[in-house]
């Protein structure tokens, strides 16, 4: 009773604060002083045409490093405190999701690969991209395939895209202006593969980490759950 009521505490704490926040909230008219520098300057200093991907990777590329890092603590977590185990039981899924995770995955796989490529031209950049690719691991740990293999590559791929991502960033203290400028490849041409800088470049390394780190988990939780 005392639990249920607590319980109901919070939730009306949380009811009012919400109200509040949503009463009050007005719409600005105008862009901050910082999102009308990233607007007006963003396309021409970086050259991509995604103003999104352009923020995240450069204007606010420490932020982004932040999240990548908590992104590994959490995965490094998790393998530290779950007991995996493989677990040797037959697969108990129907045929036609074993079938059908063969076909879809190449497909899934791909398409993360396309969203990372492009993240500076079109929606999209490393961290979807990254758990796009995570998706399409996680399918067939569902089909009950991939349940004996070992994480030890995408720890290997997390390593190695997370330390050349941080040689990057220096690499635009030497050669540019600042940690993880990406004018240390050339611009190019506006809404063209080759173009942005090294946007693209640090747009697959982080889409390489996000996608072991979070595949890496998906495994480790698959382990864990079935060595129960």
């Amino acid at each position: 009773m005392i639990r249920k009521f607590f319980i109901l505490i919070i939730l009306l704490a949380f009811s009012i604060i919400l109200t509040g926040i949503i009463t009050e909230y007005v719409s600005p008219e105008a862009l901050g002083t910082a999102a009308s520098y990233y607007a007006e300057k963003g396309p021409g200093e970086m050259g991509a045409t995604n103003l999104v991907t352009s923020v995240l990777i450069t204007y606010r590329g420490l932020d982004t490093l932040g999240e990548v890092t908590v992104l590994f603590l959490v995965a490094s977590i998790l393998g530290f405190y779950l007991n995996v185990q493989k677990s040797n039981k037959n697969s108990t899924c129907s045929p036609l999701l074993h079938t059908a995770s063969r076909l879809i995955f190449p497909f899934i796989f791909l398409t993360g690969i396309y969203i990372i490529i492009n993240g500076h031209i079109t929606p999209g950049g490393g961290f979807q991209g990254g758990a796009f690719i995570a998706s399409a691991f996680l399918l067939v740990l569902l089909a009950g395939l991939g349940k004996d293999k070992s994480t030890g590559l995408f720890s290997i791929l997390e390593s190695l895209s997370g330390l050349v991502y941080v040689l990057v960033g220096l690499a635009g203290i030497i050669f540019a202006g600042g940690f993880l400028d990406t004018r240390i490849l050339p611009l190019g041409e506006s809404g063209k593969l080759l173009s942005a800088g090294a946007i693209p470049v640090i747009s697959i390394l982080i889409g390489i980490k996000v996608g072991a780190e979070l595949s890496s988990m998906i495994v480790k939780l698959s382990y864990n759950g079935q060595g129960n």
